[in-house]
């Protein structure tokens, strides 16, 4: 693809560009990615995620169609130690798989359609020359996370297929956090052209140090709680603000260290994830505050997103990890994620 392509000027008498419609495909493959980590989150709590041993990016396309074939899927996965540990024993049988299959079929099938819907229009607009100047190199970038975050996907299965009844939450969280990264630059990227094609200035907005440390200090909540659903130490207490009416739970396991317990204990994880989502709350109060006087809206959404989000995550706890909260919780965690890129992107162009 000729690099002329991606650096055809803002305005040029033969190509005009196009901000506004890559912007309106760029929010639109980002609710893609943000249905991805919802069904991302189905899956991981129905324990999906093992029932599919092959990664077959074009013919895993098609699932089992006869019986013959749903057999043989099944037969893979009765090779797991997840099958001959736990579910083999507690009596799963081909329709028990056929239901775990689904969802992890679907959470791959989305994977494959975001990356037609982003490859296929960017090489349209590619061919066509109305990228403006500055952001191929940026889509190509996104095009390459994408890629990234397929390869990851599966590198995180591996790790559940031998030796282990589950993935590595380092992996998962290593997948969930790219998903997100993913989602935030979708949506800084459409922000920035919409603001082009409304100005006609190529002005990008600037990541700032407050929008840093903010952005910091939800991702430490972000890999905490990935690690949580990795453990499954939201199981671990359904009591809240106490856990087993305790503030600091027992259970903890300090016999392999600090650094061991940070990263592998479930009771310590689940009381830190609980306890620095305020910490969270209290920076994001300070970075609305910031953005409210430029755009009242973004302002708005970030107070709104995790205010809902902290009530979710109450209620995940105390309804015993129900499916419905905790998907909920996941997917409200994404949106607290895009209100913030859009809070950042706000700040950011008081700087640009």
């Amino acid at each position: 693809m000729d690099s002329a392509a991606f650096a055809s000027p803002v305005q040029s008498a033969g190509a005009p560009t196009r901000p506004l419609a890559i912007a309106n495909w760029l929010f639109f493959v980002a609710g893609l990615v943000f249905l991805m980590v919802v069904v991302g989150g189905i899956t991981r709590l129905t324990e999906s995620g093992l029932s599919i041993t092959e990664w077959k990016p074009v013919t895993g396309a098609i699932p089992p169609l006869t019986q013959d074939q749903w057999q043989q899927a099944f037969d893979l996965y009765k090779a797991t130690p997840e099958y001959r540990e736990i579910n083999g024993p507690a009596g799963m049988d081909l329709g028990d798989f056929k239901f775990i299959f689904f969802w992890e079929w679907v959470h791959r099938l989305i994977g494959r359609l975001i990356g037609v819907a982003f490859a296929l229009p960017l090489a349209w607009f590619a061919v066509k020359r109305v990228i403006p100047q500055g952001y191929g190199w940026r889509l190509v970038a996104l095009l390459a996370l994408g890629a990234a975050q397929g390869a990851m996907g599966w590198f995180m299965v591996q790790s559940g297929l031998v030796n282990r009844t589950d993935v590595s939450h380092f992996r998962l969280s290593a997948h969930l956090l790219l998903a997100l990264f993913i989602l935030a630059g979708l949506i800084w990227t459409a922000l920035d052209l919409r603001q082009l094609a409304r100005t006609g200035e190529n002005r990008p907005a600037k990541f700032g140090s407050t929008s840093f440390w903010v952005s910091l200090v939800l991702f430490v909540q972000l890999l905490l709680g990935a690690w949580v659903a990795g453990l499954n130490a939201g199981y671990v207490s359904n009591s809240w603000p106490l856990m087993n009416d305790r503030l600091i739970p027992d259970g903890i396991d300090w016999a392999n260290g600090a650094l061991f317990a940070l990263t592998h204990d479930p009771f310590l994880l689940h009381f830190l994830h609980r306890w620095w989502a305020w910490v969270v709350v209290a920076a994001l109060v300070v970075f609305a505050r910031k953005v409210k006087p430029i755009d009242r809206r973004a302002s708005i959404a970030i107070h709104t997103a995790f205010g809902t989000q902290i009530l979710l995550g109450i209620g995940t706890v105390e309804t015993g990890m129900n499916i419905v909260m905790a998907v909920l919780h996941q997917a409200v965690g994404a949106l607290v994620v895009a209100s913030v890129a859009w809070g950042a992107h706000v700040h950011g162009k008081t700087k640009a």
